[in-house]
């Protein structure tokens, strides 16, 4: 029993210790202004979109791009149909796209087409030195500034920069609430604070820029974990790249719509990260002892804080029957510990929830009792990450394709907040 009281008191206390400095962060992200940026030049972007069988959905995202109000000869739009058996390469190509079909089943992942498209661009297009490029996924749509905002970012030094990420249908269920509100939590709380402080963001997995010495340089694109997005950013702070962050670049996002999508989904990030966290923890353990911050914030991220709750879980109910059977005293106790702490991490991921709620109260599209009810299951949603870490821990997980079907302009996006259901 003593020693079950300990286990708890010490999770709590390396949980304090670990994961104050995000507290820290949501206070910066209410007291402090976000930057603000001149640009001296207008600069060349190629946008790569990697899509798989995206043929209901693409058609929105380059119209979306081509009504930037950003001068159309500076942008041209990449498509990689890659392993399609729909006509989205056709959908792509009469929306006004250069459309390019690749064909592998063994190099399977966004990050193998990205490559796969990043030297193609590079052998075929050389000559129209394109400065960055900017990464979407094919069900995204942006807002018209989207690329001029960007593109203030950029001209003032930064060579890889993450956007705001909003959603196409947050009021769909709790599982595209449940994502939703994690996406915009992470651009106000954590990227925009991270901005505001002067340390790294991160990119998460689309609507990002990375400027095309860094693709040069790489030769390519190098990173072919199942979270590329994730093992990008933790070379790239590794290797002592500032991440920027571009609150005004909005881009709409489509999250899925069952618990077994989202289950699959989020497996493998889940297993993504223990991958990074095995490839790279070593060197961010060293570099955190050389004083970088910004390595320390990756390294917590790799090691999320639902991994010391579901210890503190798993110490419970391991020790609860063995209490009983061994008709130890104090097992109601036990009981109770487990509770308080599945109330704790509820409580965290309200508070987090519903602050987020207030702040971007405006920017969340659906009707207003959806906004406040989903505050109240997104600590469920968050809870189902528990189990998914651990079966994440021992199965072996591989790239999967997510079904997306949600076709939507900005403008009908905006509207779902004055339906009422």
């Amino acid at each position: 029993m003593e020693f079950i009281v300990f286990m708890n008191f010490a999770i709590s206390v390396i949980f304090t210790l670990c994961y104050f400095y995000q507290f820290v962060y949501v206070f910066v992200g209410l007291v402090k202004k976000s930057k603000t940026f001149n640009e001296s030049k207008k600069h060349k972007y190629a946008i790569v979109v990697s899509a798989r069988n995206e043929s209901n959905v693409i058609g929105n995202l380059i119209a979306s791009i081509k009504r930037q109000e950003y001068p159309s000869e500076l942008i041209d739009v990449f498509v990689v149909a890659d392993n399609c058996t729909d006509d989205t390469a056709e959908v792509a190509r009469k929306a006004g796209a250069t459309v390019y079909e690749r064909f592998n089943t063994e190099l399977v992942g966004k990050g193998y087409a990205l490559d796969w498209m990043f030297n193609l661009i590079q052998t075929e297009h050389g000559e129209k030195n394109y400065d960055a490029y900017i990464v979407f996924d094919a069900d995204n749509v942006v807002a018209p500034t989207f690329v001029a905002e960007m593109n203030k970012v950029f001209d003032n030094g930064y060579r890889v920069i993450t956007s705001y990420r909003n959603s196409k249908n947050y009021g769909e269920n709790w599982i595209t609430a449940g994502y939703s509100l994690w996406f915009l939590r992470e651009a106000k709380f954590l990227n925009n604070a991270r901005m505001s402080l002067g340390t790294s963001s991160a990119i998460s997995g689309t609507g990002f820029l990375v400027s095309a010495e860094i693709i040069k340089k790489n030769g390519g694109w190098i990173h072919h974990l199942l979270t590329e997005d994730i093992e990008f950013t933790t070379d790239s702070i590794i290797q002592g790249e500032k991440i920027g962050y571009c609150e005004k670049a909005v881009l709409y996002d489509e999250q899925p719509t069952t618990f077994y999508q989202s289950y699959l989904q989020r497996l493998r990030w889940s297993r993504g990260f223990y991958q990074v966290f095995r490839k790279y923890g070593k060197k961010l353990i060293v570099n955190v002892f050389k004083g970088c911050f910004s390595c320390y914030d990756m390294l917590m991220t790799l090691m999320p804080a639902m991994l010391l709750t579901l210890l503190s879980v798993v110490v419970n109910i391991v020790a609860i029957p063995v209490a009983i059977i061994t008709q130890l005293d104090g097992w109601l106790m036990l009981l109770e510990t487990l509770g308080r702490t599945i109330l704790s991490f509820y409580l965290i991921f309200f508070f987090l929830g519903a602050i987020t709620t207030v702040t971007e109260w405006k920017q969340i599209h659906c009707p207003k009792f959806k906004k406040i009810a989903y505050i109240f299951t997104f600590p469920l949603f968050m809870l189902t990450y528990v189990p998914i870490s651990i079966i994440a821990l021992f199965k072996n997980v591989k790239w999967e394709p997510i079904k997306h079907s949600v076709s939507k302009s900005i403008a009908e996006i905006c509207e779902d907040e004055d339906v009422q259901a």
